[in-house]
């Protein structure tokens, strides 16, 4: 009798639904303006191109990792105690990266330490892991971490890059608009972070229309 050999499948690493969790988060599904969460970091630290780079960076890698370690030990943490392991994850990252920015970079750590330890109760990170994480794959969890932390990213920058242009002349602290150029105090200030979002939101829905209809 002839043996049927069943050849196991294998998914790719990086196959069409790993580039679908990392590309949704940065346009059709972004955190921000989509879902509309995180707003409040989003006026606090986009003054300055820098600062938003660092609160960037800082997201991303506890984003990426907390939904990692979450979905390793999603089987062992107990239901009724899920949450409170979740901040314990979110806790650590968030007091590596605390340490990490305190030893390299001082200044910019004080100025946004309170933001940083925020970073805890960010409704992104917390949103993620029991949306996704706890239900789903380390490597999956990875890169949804990873999608949604840079999808955050980059409203703040952007966001970052228009207040500071506008608002002080400059770009990370280069001079870019002519030493003559009167700043426009107004985007300096958080209600200018407002408007602009409000703009991104604007051009979001207007081009998904699945997005307009919110009944």
């Amino acid at each position: 009798m002839a043996e049927t050999k069943v050849k196991e499948t294998k998914e790719p690493l990086f196959g069409k639904k790993e580039r679908k969790l990392l590309v949704d988060p940065l346009l059709d599904n972004n955190p921000i303006t989509v879902q509309v969460l995180g707003v409040c970091s989003a006026l606090a630290v986009t003054s300055l191109v820098m600062p938003s780079l660092v609160m960037t960076v800082a997201v991303v890698f506890v984003c990426a990792f907390s939904n990692l370690f979450t979905s390793l030990l999603r089987n062992i943490i107990p239901n009724e105690v899920r949450l409170i392991a979740q901040l314990i994850i979110i806790a650590t990252l968030v007091t590596i990266v605390e340490l990490s920015l305190k030893y390299f970079d001082y200044p910019t750590y004080k100025e946004l330490s309170v933001y940083i330890g925020l970073i805890i109760t960010n409704c992104i990170v917390m949103g993620r892991l029991e949306a996704f994480a706890m239900g789903n794959k380390p490597w999956k969890s990875f890169i949804d971490g990873l999608g949604n932390g840079i999808g955050y990213g980059i409203i703040l920058i952007v966001v970052a890059v228009f207040r500071e242009l506008f608002g002080k002349g400059t770009l990370a602290g280069f001079q870019i608009l002519p030493e003559g150029y009167f700043a426009n105090n107004l985007m300096v200030m958080p209600a200018a972070a407002m408007f602009i979002l409000a703009v991104f939101i604007w051009i979001q829905r207007s081009r998904n229309k699945e997005l307009i209809d919110i009944s």
